[in-house]
């Protein structure tokens, strides 16, 4: 599985999905309002300047209107990002495949970041980092950024899960050299609307909107941003009920005997110290999906989990444990 969330086969709904880091109980009320209401403009084109989405957008991060630029999700804006230099891109290991992925496409070589970079590189750093939940302190990030700058390089910050974890963002610094790419989709459990966004110098911001397809945001992606900055709370309040479920979930995973790396995101990396190919088989013959780590270079032992309701939590832990006694 290079990808969490494959639930094409048959009726996307009878799986309980762990392999994609989503929120639990789905998109909000609110965004479905918004979605329901945004029907009526379809008929039209969006708006190509992406007025409302993007005033949007910046309340939610703080920053200034042209300090944003939607996107049409995370991945378009990895992509986009990607188009400006020809050098190198750098990332730390392990990591999300897609930055090594999409500079293949624009024909960019990929390596391993072992502190150093040269003129015209790009250093990705996902914070949290997908798969391990890992964080970087804001401190640490702007330590990076300067070091990186002074070389010539840049420094692009994935901030796909910073909802969870806040404080550590490092959107209100975007300046010359250290941009943030974003997206709603976890947050908001929206991956179907793609809803992601670049935060940067407002040069660089202008120099990307000009590479971007036309209407690549669509209407309902429009209206959910647009109304971002009156849910702030429950999006706070989300984030605070994952870390009560997150902990419940190592301790269940540990009585096991799994060792779970810590995380500030909403999924836990998990080493069961034992191949567990057959039992990821044999959960989604249980109607249950997790993700394996293969494509991040980890071991089959290791599973990467979402963390869901504690009754969803519960059932997992109940499957794994029936299955591990059982070898």
């Amino acid at each position: 599985m290079i990808h969490g969330g494959d639930v094409w086969e048959g009726n996307p709904a009878r799986w309980l999905d762990f392999s994609a880091n989503l929120r639990p109980e789905g998109s909000p009320d609110w965004v479905m309002d918004a979605m329901q209401f945004a029907l009526a403009d379809v008929r039209y084109y969006p708006d190509r300047a992406m007025k409302r989405a993007r005033r949007g957008l910046a309340a939610y991060a703080g920053v200034a209107v042209d300090c944003i630029l939607p996107a049409a999700g995370g991945a378009a804006a990895i992509d986009l990002v990607l188009q400006r230099r020809k050098g190198r891109v750098l990332t730390l290991n392990p990591t999300f495949c897609e930055y090594a992925e999409r500079a293949a496409v624009h024909g960019r070589p990929h390596d391993i970041w072992q502190g150093e970079c040269f003129p015209g590189d790009t250093v990705f750093i996902t914070n949290p980092n997908n798969p391990t939940g890992a964080v970087m302190t804001r401190n640490e990030l702007l330590a990076h950024h300067q070091h990186i700058v002074n070389r010539s390089g840049e420094l692009i910050v994935d901030e796909a899960f910073i909802d969870y974890c806040p404080e550590h963002s490092v959107v209100r610094d975007v300046q010359t050299g250290l941009t943030v790419v974003g997206s709603m989709t976890k947050t908001l459990c929206i991956p179907g609307v793609r809803l992601g966004y670049i935060c940067g110098a407002p040069e660089v911001i202008a120099v990307l909107e000009k590479r971007m397809l036309p209407w690549s945001l669509c209407t309902l992606a429009t209206e959910i941003a647009a109304r971002l900055p009156e849910h702030l709370d429950q999006i706070r309040h989300d984030a605070a009920i994952n870390r009560v479920r997150r902990e419940r979930f190592t301790q269940q995973l540990t009585s096991l005997g799994a060792e779970v790396q810590p995380s500030q995101a909403n999924f836990l990396l998990v080493d069961f110290k034992q191949d567990m190919t057959g039992v990821a088989a044999a959960l989604k013959e249980r109607g249950i999906l997790v993700r394996t780590c293969g494509s991040f270079g980890l071991p089959g032992s290791i599973l990467r989990l979402a963390v869901k309701t504690e009754e969803q939590n519960d059932q997992l832990i109940h499957e794994l444990e029936e299955l591990l006694h059982a070898r």
